[in-house]
């Protein structure tokens, strides 16, 4: 730049020189010049500035090109503006000594107090300067802890919209407690989790809460008493407050007392007008109301008193005769009419999709199930009289529990005869290694040999006389048993000092390891033994795999052709989710165990 300054200052020296010397210079004459006759021809500047010894010569400077940066810089800024200023004068002598421990030292200072502005940012809850930083400290250091942070704080702010506006929306549509995984409690209460200071998913929790109260008021209204006195314990464990609550479970209270009140009149006015039918609906309703237990007895007793259902009484054990043998069927259970909610509850730890929907099952009239399961003894009566070869016999096999193994597997020359090791069975034991079919046909028999009409029990009825009037887990209530109460699988049961159980009931035994003899345990309320437990039992249904348009009259759910029944109850090896009541499960028209037999039903 000083060279062409220069060489300009002499164009004008040049000009401004005298006149004669400058004709003196150009004259056509000179032989040195390429225009004889121009008169405007000129010297070169070489001739003018030159290295002799004239007054105007001189050294020319050797040029020299301004430096290039050999890197590339991220084109990245800082929002504080003194950050910034920092950045960019790092960058720019970065830019030409890449490799500068001295300048790598100043910009990752720089990114140590860009990183701390971002961590606070978080704090206080400005992600979006939490981003901004970031950015720019991921244009230079991928590993640092931040990038990280924000990333899991942009999650995590994508997350709980999105579960807010799914849980807006399962409020508008009134979806409060159902479906247990996206209801709108529950998918108000992960937003909590996520964010406890959401004041969206707290207001939206209260919603909840309010539309629930709403929702209990319109079943009080309807006269839906037993469903909103279920919804109000919903409530009640959302901690709402006690003011909205309080008044709600008086109303509910006293209501379902008048209604039962007026129920009870009811009833003892259709009793002595000899309209017993009236009256077994009417007490129906009060057992689903949750009548106290001394006004149903009295109820009860007095309807006994005006008239038996086909001769019995509810809770008597009768036998019918055999014709022709001197000996008698299994002994019977008179099982009272009433109604029930059959399977169970979406909540409910352990539960199978099968077990649903769950819905009401009324009993207009009672029926009789044999009080055990059918033993060996009484089965052989049936073989003896009739020649009958069993399922397992045409077989040839069965499937018994293998003691060194501890598993069910198939083993020849297994049949009715024998108990679940293969070997010969005591009289008292509950029959194994019989099929539906062979069930069927022993049921049949008792028909012809009484003249009355014995099945198996639909799976309706089992469920109902297996519950006893509870809808708890197990019959006996919602945790292990304190007694010996049913033949399951115990924690304190043991094989031979050698196996124990790997999943079973805390702190429980029932001193049997297979099968116990019949009526070895505990009765349920309804008189019946070894319901839920010692054998699981072959019922009429065929196999469905939900409730799903399920009769609710408690008659067999039953398709021409199927070649699959359903099993209920426990045996002695079911787990405790195995062993609730609603549990179920099915198997081959033909196919034998040594966890399963069977008991009679009998219409009245």
């Amino acid at each position: 730049m000083k060279f062409w300054l220069f060489c300009i200052a002499v164009a004008l020296s040049l000009e401004s020189m005298p006149s004669a010397i400058r004709a003196q210079e150009s004259t056509p004459d000179d032989p040195e010049t390429g225009a004889e006759n121009d008169p405007r021809g000129v010297r070169r500047l070489g001739d003018v500035i030159s290295s002799g010894t004239s007054d105007f010569a001189m050294d020319i400077p050797e040029f020299q090109a301004p430096p290039q940066p050999v890197a590339e810089q991220p084109d990245v800024s800082l929002p504080d503006g003194r950050q910034d200023e920092r950045l960019q004068e790092i960058l720019s002598r970065r830019a030409f000594a890449p490799d500068s421990p001295e300048i790598e030292n100043e910009l990752s200072a720089l990114l140590d107090e860009v990183e701390a502005d971002a961590g606070q940012a978080l704090e206080t809850g400005d992600l979006a300067l939490a981003e901004r930083l970031s950015e720019v400290i991921e244009a230079f250091d991928i590993d640092r802890g931040i990038l990280l942070r924000v990333t899991e704080e942009r999650e995590r702010r994508a997350e709980v919209d999105r579960l807010l506006a799914e849980a807006v929306q399962a409020l508008d549509d009134g979806r409060l407690l159902e479906p247990a995984g996206a209801s709108a409690l529950a998918l108000y209460r992960r937003v909590l989790e996520l964010d406890a200071d959401n004041v969206a998913a707290a207001e939206g929790l209260q919603a909840a809460g309010n539309a629930m109260l709403l929702e209990i008021d319109a079943m009080v209204s309807d006269g839906n008493l037993e469903d909103a006195e279920l919804l109000l314990r919903e409530a009640e464990q959302l901690e709402l407050d006690s003011e909205a609550l309080q008044p709600r479970r008086e109303l509910i209270s006293s209501a379902l007392e008048d209604r039962q009140r007026a129920l009870f009149d009811n009833t003892r006015e259709a009793i002595d007008g000899q309209e017993f039918e009236r009256a077994e609906s009417l007490l129906d309703d009060l057992v689903g109301l949750g009548a106290p237990a001394p006004v149903l007895d009295d109820l009860r007793a007095a309807l006994e008193d005006a008239t038996r259902y086909g001769g019995f009484e509810p809770g008597q054990v009768f036998e019918d005769p055999l014709s022709g043998l001197d000996a008698s069927g299994p002994a019977m259970v008179v099982v009272p009419s009433g109604s029930y909610m059959m399977g169970s509850p979406q909540r409910e730890e352990g539960r199978a999709d099968n077990e649903g929907p769950r819905f009401r099952v009324r009993f207009e009239r009672g029926f009789a199930i044999s009080r055990t399961e059918v033993t060996v003894g009484e089965f052989r009566l049936f073989v003896e009289a009739t020649g009958y070869e069993t399922d397992a016999e045409r077989a040839g096999e069965s499937r018994i529990y293998m003691t060194g193994s501890g598993r069910i597997a198939e083993r020849r020359r297994v049949t009715w005869e024998d108990d679940f090791l293969g070997n010969r069975a005591d009289e008292d034991l509950p029959v194994l290694h019989v099929s539906w079919n062979d069930a069927i046909a022993y049921a049949a028999w008792l028909t012809e040999q009484t003249d009355r009409s014995y099945r198996l029990p639909t799976e309706a009825e089992f469920e109902y006389a297996l519950r006893a009037g509870s809808q708890t887990l197990y019959w006996w209530g919602d945790e292990a048993p304190e007694e010996a109460v049913e033949n399951v699988t115990g924690e304190d049961d043991e094989f031979n000092d050698r196996r124990s159980w790997t999943e079973a009931f805390r702190g429980y035994g029932d001193g049997y390891w297979g099968p116990a003899p019949a009526a070895s345990l505990e009765a349920n309320p309804f008189g019946l033994f070894d319901m839920g437990g010692n054998v699981m039992e072959w019922v009429q249904d065929c196999w469905h795999d939900s409730y799903v348009r399920a009769p609710n009259d408690g008659s067999a759910w039953v398709n021409p052709g199927c070649d699959r029944r359903v099993i209920r109850g426990a045996s002695w090896s079911s787990t405790p989710p195995m062993s609730r009541s609603a549990y179920r499960l099915s198997s081959r028209v033909a196919a034998t165990d040594a966890r399963v037999g069977f008991r009679v039903a009998r219409d009245l």
